[in-house]
This record gives structure tokens, sequence and C-alpha cells, in this order.
């Protein structure tokens, strides 16, 4: 959910509740896939800088690929294994980017659009309970049998959408869970994103199963919001996941992760965001710019921007706090391999 979004009279309020390219230091464009693909190869590091801009560096294993799903969404698979960060690819319009919200608007999955983009994931990492995180993870749980990481209240909804409850694990952060074969998740106590008000949108958390499943976008409180460190073997790469444009300072410092999905915020009610993130997690090889897009456009379209999020100042923001970083806007339709660099 957009963070400078307060929908006046929106029941919610009163609840519970890839881009075709890269360049160096700065946001590669939308290109066409031929000219994309050239700046990618040929884009170098700078030959000196600073030892605090130093990022780490960015493995490049050849069984890595990242695919964004808009949104904060990711699919990631490595050595045949696939993990799902806030996979929403129904996209369904609630108005949101009309100016007609409606926060009564019924919840509903695509079920063959979904299997078309999800494969046969084993987990799935929930960062909270927005619908434009939340929403077709009830059914990829049931239909996959995929193992699924989120809040107390993400498990709540869960289990009323009729989940298996042994399928859902409830993390609070600091947790550091071993999947085997080198894959490990580290859950990150985090914060959700808030308005002009300083407020945050449709706030509160669940305790127990809803009465009844949820139906509309009114039903899915945020249940607090988590951010999670992916990491792929000892080789990397390691993925920094967020779903919301704040943070935890103390939790995220020293992560240190190869690539950093950073959430791009819609105002300013987090003093100094973006420098402050950049320097906790040591200034990321590579920084991703996300959930900047109308994500109410099919994924078939070129991602189309949120009008609320000046993406470009970010880029700038980016640049001036972490001038070594390589910043990759992501597109759709790209695969991208374990250095945000397109595949094929």
């Amino acid at each position: 959910m957009r963070d400078n979004e307060n929908p006046q009279g929106s029941p919610l309020l009163g609840r519970r509740t890839v881009l075709r390219g890269a360049a160096l230091g700065t946001a590669a464009p939308l290109l066409p896939a031929a000219a994309a693909t050239a700046a990618g190869s040929t884009a170098t590091p700078p030959a000196a800088h600073t030892p605090e801009s130093t990022p780490t560096p960015t493995p490049t294993p050849a069984s890595a690929s990242l695919r964004w799903f808009g949104t904060a969404g990711w699919r990631i698979d490595v050595d045949g294994r696939t993990v799902l960060f806030d996979p929403y690819l129904t996209r369904f319009r609630t108005g949101l980017f009309d100016g007609a919200f409606d926060a009564g608007t019924e919840l509903r999955t695509d079920p063959d659009l979904v299997r078309e983009h999800v494969g046969h994931p084993e987990l799935v990492l929930v960062s909270h309970a927005h619908w434009d995180h939340i929403a077709d993870v009830p059914h990829i749980a049931r239909t996959t049998g995929a193992r699924v990481v989120g809040t107390e209240t993400t498990y709540h909804l869960l289990v009323a959408s009729g989940v298996d409850p042994g399928q859902v694990s409830v993390v609070k952060g600091g947790e550091v869970l071993d999947f085997g074969g080198g894959l490990t998740v580290e859950v990150v106590a985090s914060l959700h994103s808030r308005n002009k008000k300083y407020s945050y949108f449709a706030p509160g958390t669940l305790h127990a199963p809803p009465a009844t499943p949820p139906r509309t976008i009114s039903d899915l409180p945020e249940g607090d919001t988590l951010a999670f460190l992916v990491t792929a073997g000892s080789g990397g790469p390691s993925a920094f996941l967020m779903g919301a444009s704040d943070f935890c300072e103390r939790a995220a410092r020293g992560l240190r992760p190869d690539l950093a999905m950073v959430a791009v915020p819609a105002g300013t009610a987090t003093h100094d965001y973006v420098p402050r993130l950049l320097r906790a997690l040591d200034r990321p090889g590579v920084v991703v710019p996300v959930h900047w897009d109308n994500f109410e456009e099919p994924l078939t379209a070129p991602p189309r921007r949120d009008p609320s999020m000046d993406l470009d100042a970010f880029v700038a923001q980016v640049r001036r706090s972490s001038p070594a970083s390589r910043i990759v806007v992501p597109d759709y339709r790209t695969v991208y391999g374990g250095d945000m660099r397109p595949l094929g």
C-alpha cells in the first residue's frame, strides 16, 4: 500500500487491523532489449572510491535468477528452488490510482496468471498483510504447498482463508532460518511507511483468525511489517527485500546484502530515509528501487509510475548516499542474474 495513502472515509482506517539493463551509479532507463543489454554489459565501477562508499562485491552464481513481480514482489530461483516475496500478481483495480478508492473492493485471484508466474515455490515470504502484498498468497499456499513465513496476522488471515496452519511459520524479526542447501532467510523487524500525517495506513494486528474469511481489501490490516535477507548459498547472492518504505535502523545495521530491493517513499515522513538505510546496510553493491509502479496495471504492460512516487529523486538520493552502488530500475519482463544484470 502506498505510504501517502489515507483515503477519507475508508473502512480500512477503523479496522484492527526486470528493467532491461543496468547503469553504474545511476538509474537504467527503460531501453529496448538490445540496447539495454549492451548498457548493462559495459558498465564499469569507478577507478577509486572512499572506503565508506565501497559496496560489498556482488557474487554472480550462474544458477541464480530474479524476476520482479511489480510492487515489492520478487521470484528468486537458485539451483531449482524457488522463493517468492510478496507475490501480488492479479493486480485488480481498487480505484486507488483513479482517485476513487473503494475499500470495499472484493479480493480475487486469477489462478491462470498466478500459475504462469510462480512455478513451484518452496517458500513464500510475506512482509505484511495489505492486499498488494498478500492477496494472492492464500491461493499460492493452497495450490503449491509452499511454506509461508510471515507475522501472526498473516498466519491468522491465511488460516481463515483455508491454508493448512502447519504450512505457515510465524516470525517476529531476528530469526535466521536455515532451509538447507545454503538457503537461509534472516527475518528483519521492520516498519510500514506512513502518510503525510505521520500515520500508518490500515494499522492493527490479529491475534486469532477472523470469524469469516477475508472478503474485501478492508479485511486486511497491516499486521506489523517485516523485511527479509535471503542468502542463496555460500557464493550468494544475498538480497535484502523490503515491502514498505520505512525500516528499523538498528535491525538493518550490519546486514551487508549484495542486493538491496528498496521501497521508494511517497513522502518525507521518515527522516533521512535513503541515507540512513544505505548506511545501515553498508552501501550495497546493487540498489533496486521497488514499489514505485502502478500496481493495478497488468504485468504484460511496461511499468507505469505511481504519480505519488518521485523515482528520479530517489535515484538521485541513492547516487549521493552511495555513489559506488549500481542502481537497477527493474522491468516486469526481464529475468536477471544474481548480479541483477539481464540474463539471455
